[in-house]
């Protein structure tokens, strides 16, 4: 007789472990608290536009490959290479730059900032990549159930890596690099982790590797969302039930299980093993009631930055924008030292940029043209009133029509806002913080939440939260790591 499973949440990290357990034999089902499947990778249709919501690139294309091969199935969606990766523009001087992977043609955009450009970038990289194989099967794709089994694991990487866990990434670029902007572009890997390069281990340097050399970047033909709709048909195919509009609010225990979750209008929801894909710390304080995750405990800990979004629908094409940009300003270190902490105004924000139509235009009208924008805000611990939103999203507007020399506002027909009072609401982002726990030293592998629920050993966490930690190769990987310790305690009935 098959297994049930029941996974709390329709984010990557969920899908893709509703997909590894169906290949072992269990009976999945979803319950989402939002209308549809996604969380953070979602889709928002408006006014005839098609907006990726979050996500709008990934690196570790392979790891998508793993799950297909895993499942004894295909890709459900198609890559599509980013060439160049983007494009990042300095409010200063209006300099702009496009970061290619190949390193002889980014050398070329900075042949005046650093002459020596190629032969320190290959040195670099040589570095990261050293760090990244040195690690990827130690700590990165490892589960751990003791902080003392971590430690264990981490004595085993080669020690000429241990100045990078006491160095920033900023700190490690100022080593390798003398051009102000070389190091603010290589910098801006941090904000993928949803932190500054000022706070962020330089063991994190590896996502360069990862940038430019290993993988590359990639986008999804038809948008990221395609993603997500590939995994759903696969998984409703193969009998996977999805709730929606279902949020679970309390539970029910007996002899150190979960014997049932509950959602917000009463009903029991039942199976064998629960899988819960909302974020982990969050979760276990606000529904399992757990002390060391109480509000006062999780506040002391670091998140990553929150998500002030913006989704424009314009009546005409953009001649000076790329698929993907960056929008700096003019004190960096400055603004990153202090905008988390909201000790910062939003008048001279620095943002990101997708303009989702230019490679797949079927997502607006003909002719036009829909944008993307990305400002990195305090959460809500350090901001909580957000009423000022439409003033900050009118000097974001205003600042990228001064840059691209194009009014957008005049030329808008569609415009959603979304703070981190949204974020918090849509997906239980705990205090609007946009990718989870930051990772800092302290809250990497053995000392972030375990996949393994303490008490209850029918309860597993997959997602941002957990191990190994956020993105979207991350959390496929987190799928598995999942999967591997359901399969010891349950097994595999196929």
């Amino acid at each position: 007789m098959n297994k049930k499973a029941l996974i709390i949440g329709t984010g990557l990290g969920g899908l893709a472990t509703g997909m590894r357990l169906i290949k072992h034999g269990y009976q999945v089902d979803f319950v989402e608290k939002y209308h549809q499947s996604g969380g953070r990778l979602n889709q928002l249709k408006k006014d005839g536009f098609t907006f990726d919501m979050g996500p709008s690139f990934f690196s570790m294309s392979y790891e998508f490959d793993e799950l297909v091969k895993y499942c004894d199935t295909t890709m459900p969606f198609e890559f599509v290479e980013l060439d160049p990766l983007y494009s990042v523009n300095f409010k200063k001087g209006g300099k702009n730059y496009l970061i290619y992977k190949d390193l002889k043609k980014l050398a070329e955009q900075f042949a005046t900032e650093e002459p020596n450009f190629e032969q320190s970038i290959h040195k670099y990289l040589k570095r990261a990549g050293e760090l990244f194989h040195d690690t990827e099967h130690i700590v990165i794709k490892q589960n751990f159930n003791s902080i003392a089994g971590y430690l264990v694991q981490l004595a085993r990487v080669p020690w000429k890596h241990a100045p990078m866990m006491v160095r920033s990434i900023w700190d490690e670029l100022n080593r390798n690099f003398d051009s102000y902007e070389v190091k603010v572009i290589l910098s801006l890997i941090a904000f993928f982790l949803g932190a500054t390069p000022f706070d962020t281990p330089a063991v994190y340097s590896l996502l360069s590797y990862t940038e430019l050399q290993h993988d590359g970047y990639y986008n999804v033909k038809g948008g990221m969302y395609k993603i997500v709709e590939g995994m759903e048909k696969w998984l409703r195919e193969r009998g996977a039930k999805f709730n929606f509009n279902t949020e679970i609010v309390d539970f029910r225990s007996s002899n150190g299980q979960i014997t049932s979750f509950i959602d917000q209008d009463g009903a029991s929801w039942q199976a064998d093993v629960h899988v819960v894909n909302a974020d982990a710390a969050w979760f276990r304080g606000a529904i399992l009631n757990r002390k060391k995750y109480s509000p006062e405990k999780l506040d002391k800990q670091k998140w990553t930055l929150g998500p002030f979004t913006i989704y424009l629908g314009i009546d005409k094409k953009i001649p000076n924008i790329h698929h993907h940009n960056y929008f700096l300003g003019e004190n960096f270190k400055d603004y990153a030292g202090k905008i988390f902490k909201n000790s910062m105004g939003l008048d001279k924000p620095y943002y990101y940029v997708n303009a989702l139509s230019k490679f797949n235009a079927e997502c607006a009208p003909e002719g036009m043209e829909n944008l993307f924008i990305l400002c990195p805000v305090p959460d809500l611990r350090y901001k909580p009133d957000w009423s000022d939103r439409e003033e900050i999203a009118h000097n974001i507007i205003g600042d990228l029509s001064s840059r691209l020399d194009f009014d957008i506002e005049s030329s808008t027909i569609s415009k959603t806002i979304l703070d981190p009072t949204h974020w918090q609401s849509m997906f239980n982002l705990y205090k609007g913080s946009g990718l989870g726990l930051a990772h800092d030293l302290n809250q990497i592998g053995g000392f972030r939440p375990r996949n393994i629920d303490e008490k209850f050993n029918n309860v597993y966490y997959v997602g941002a939260s957990t191990v190994p930690g956020t993105g979207l190769p991350m959390t496929i990987i987190s799928s598995k790591l999942v999967t591997e310790q359901i399969l010891k305690g349950y097994g595999s009935l196929s």
